[in-house]
């Protein structure tokens, strides 16, 4: 129900009397836009789910019927379509394409690299925002340089030093782990130090005064409270790692291979086999997918946090 406006008396300079002043609500000005903010946020959601669409509905048909028609015929006659699940059954139970070992790679690759960025960054934000020592300005404006570095820049010193000449542990889990690890760290220290930048002074510097030590704070008061943060970054470096083509092909190759790479080598060399391409491409996107559902409630509130004062 829409709350009536309200009269407020305001001071006429001119005639020295009063004139009244019509002050509309807050919650009628959010009413006037939101049916076409909420009409345009729909057709954008829309708009970001024809492909989505179009790769599930083209992973259940036949190779003759999607080399004859669009994807979108289908709707015009959905009962006289052949659908098939053969493109499923050959993914995850060929043995030509093992998916299933490629799966648990991806898993065993991004866990690790998801959880080892975050730990240490968290620990690293804390640093920069409650301790002081000398330099912590300057050691934090480095970390922030280092994102505009392109991590492609570092392949070639990364090849040699966990190659032979080096560490000797290319195409082993830990060389993947490290990498990502390495690359994931300024992104995270810079969005979990502005977080914890937003949390109140006062619970920090009453934990201080009851004599409790960083370990404790950090991991008793810092730590619940940036929940949020922490786990949109992990919504972040989980679905970079997940998606990640380019350092699993370079520092783990087809010895032990990921679902990215498992999928890159479905379509073939002659590309005879495009049609396990839609159904690989939408059986690797249901980890990402309930990894984003299960913590998006704090994904708002994470990248939101620290963005403004007041």
């Amino acid at each position: 129900m829409t709350q009536p406006a309200v009269q407020q008396p305001t001071v006429d300079s001119a005639s020295g009397g009063t004139a009244p002043v019509t002050k509309t609500s807050g919650r009628t000005a959010i009413k006037k836009g939101g049916l076409p903010a909420k009409l345009g946020l729909l057709l954008l959601c829309l708009l970001w789910t024809v492909p989505t669409l179009g790769l599930f509905v083209t992973s259940l048909r036949t190779r003759d019927a999607a080399d004859s028609s669009g994807w979108w015929t289908v709707f015009t006659n959905p009962f006289g379509e052949t659908w098939t699940i053969d493109n499923y059954r050959d993914v995850i139970t060929g043995s030509s394409t093992d998916m299933g070992t490629a799966f648990i790679n991806s898993l065993v690759v991004a866990i690790p690299a998801t959880v080892i960025p975050i730990m240490f960054a968290a620990f690293a934000a804390y640093a920069f925002t409650f301790m002081r020592f000398k330099f912590r300005d300057s050691l934090f404006v480095l970390v922030v340089g280092l994102l505009v570095v392109p991590i492609q820049a570092a392949f070639v010193p990364m090849l040699r030093l966990l190659g032979q000449d080096g560490l000797n542990i290319n195409g082993q889990f830990l060389a993947v782990w490290l990498l990502h690890t390495g690359f994931g760290m300024p992104l995270a220290i810079y969005t979990l130090r502005n977080y914890m930048a937003t949390l109140p002074k006062s619970v920090i510097e009453s934990a201080k005064v009851d004599g409790a030590s960083h370990f404790t704070t950090f991991w008793r008061l810092i730590v619940p409270m940036s929940t949020p943060a922490l786990a949109s970054f992990a919504i972040f470096q989980f679905l970079w790692v997940w998606n990640d083509l380019l350092i699993a092909l370079l520092f783990l190759g087809f010895d032990n291979p990921v679902a990215t790479v498992n999928l890159s080598q479905l379509l073939g060399r002659l590309g005879e086999g495009w049609q396990l391409l839609t159904a690989g491409a939408f059986v690797t996107m249901t980890v990402p997918l309930i990894v984003f559902f299960s913590l998006q409630r704090y994904f708002v509130r994470g990248l939101t946090s620290g963005s403004v004062k007041g």
